[in-house]
């Protein structure tokens, strides 16, 4: 993504402000955990975790995104400072300490989020004033889901945030049981995968031509795949997918505001009191390429809100 610029409108003239890093990392990370959720729809979970004495690290923020995936944050004011390497040293010894980071998470979030941490991929987000082209080559050619942010600060009066560059693991090798099983919880529910396998051809068509669609939306756009959904995200979701083969439909819940939405009976729901799989509170049903036409506009707002 190119870099972003902000003006100030002053009496009809345009004034560039001048973004700049913090001159402390510890007000970044202070303010980013105060905001985690509105900015990466990610819920805290602990602050400068100790990882012990053998291990000798501090994790600098965990969280649990809205898919259920662990997440560490690691900020760094500077761009000469490594810190890709120093979250991958955090993001190992998260993964062999599971049951410490379920433990923190059911103190902090309670028992059901505790139960829906998904092991599959956690994500590794790197924040930091700026990053070098070999910081983007480098978590190309690693097995993880990483994300180099990239922030401004206008006079401590405006924040932006930059997805610079990221890469998304289907499943991480720590992300399966003893016997290599994947580490999901238990359920009765079909997997989306096996929906997805289990789909007539005309369906699986459909839904092709809805993922190249959201991809197509941005080069930030990343997909994974949960246990009962697709999620497509920039920053944050915004767009979750599930497919039901009997119904012949697939069923888009996206992050528009219903209320600024004509709803359609049979095509357009609000579902902000009803629960449902994925983040979003306007649900889209797909059943016909016409459908996927009309959706187009209200995913791409989702997109441009994310």
């Amino acid at each position: 993504m190119g870099d972003l610029k902000l003006f100030r409108i002053d009496n009809g003239a345009a004034v560039e402000l001048q973004g700049t890093a913090l001159a402390l990392e510890k007000p970044l990370q202070a303010l980013i955990e105060h905001n985690m959720e509105i900015l990466f729809g990610v819920r805290l979970v602990a602050s400068e975790h100790s990882t012990g004495k053998k291990h000798g690290g501090r994790i600098d923020s965990l969280g649990l995104d809205e898919n259920g995936s662990p997440v560490i944050f690691e900020y760094k004011r500077s761009i000469n400072e490594n810190v890709i390497n120093q979250g991958l040293f955090y993001l190992d010894w998260l993964l062999d300490h599971r049951a410490e980071f379920e433990l923190l998470v059911m103190k902090k979030l309670g028992v059901e989020a505790a139960e829906q941490i998904d092991w599959t991929a956690p994500r590794l987000v790197c924040i930091a004033s700026d990053f070098t082209r070999y910081d983007e080559h480098a978590i190309a050619q690693i097995n993880r889901s990483i994300e180099l942010v990239r922030y401004r600060d206008y006079d401590s009066a405006f924040l932006t945030l930059d997805l610079v560059a990221s890469t998304s693991a289907a499943a991480t090798a720590a992300g399966t049981d003893e016997q290599g099983k994947p580490a999901t919880r238990p359920s009765q529910s079909k997997t989306v995968t096996q929906l997805h396998e289990q789909a007539a051809e005309d369906l699986r068509n459909l839904y092709d031509a809805l993922e190249t669609y959201l991809v197509s939306l941005g080069d930030d756009v990343t997909k994974t795949t949960r246990q009962l959904y697709y999620a497509f995200r920039r920053i944050k979701n915004f767009a979750c997918v599930e497919i039901h083969p009997q119904s012949k439909k697939l069923l888009v819940y996206l992050k528009t505001d219903p209320e600024s939405v004509v709803l359609e009976p049979g095509f357009t729901r609000d579902v902000t009191k009803i629960g449902h799989f994925g983040t979003g509170n306007l649900e889209v049903t797909i059943s016909s390429k016409q459908d996927l036409e009309r959706a187009q506009p209200l995913m791409a707002a989702s997109y441009q809100a994310s």
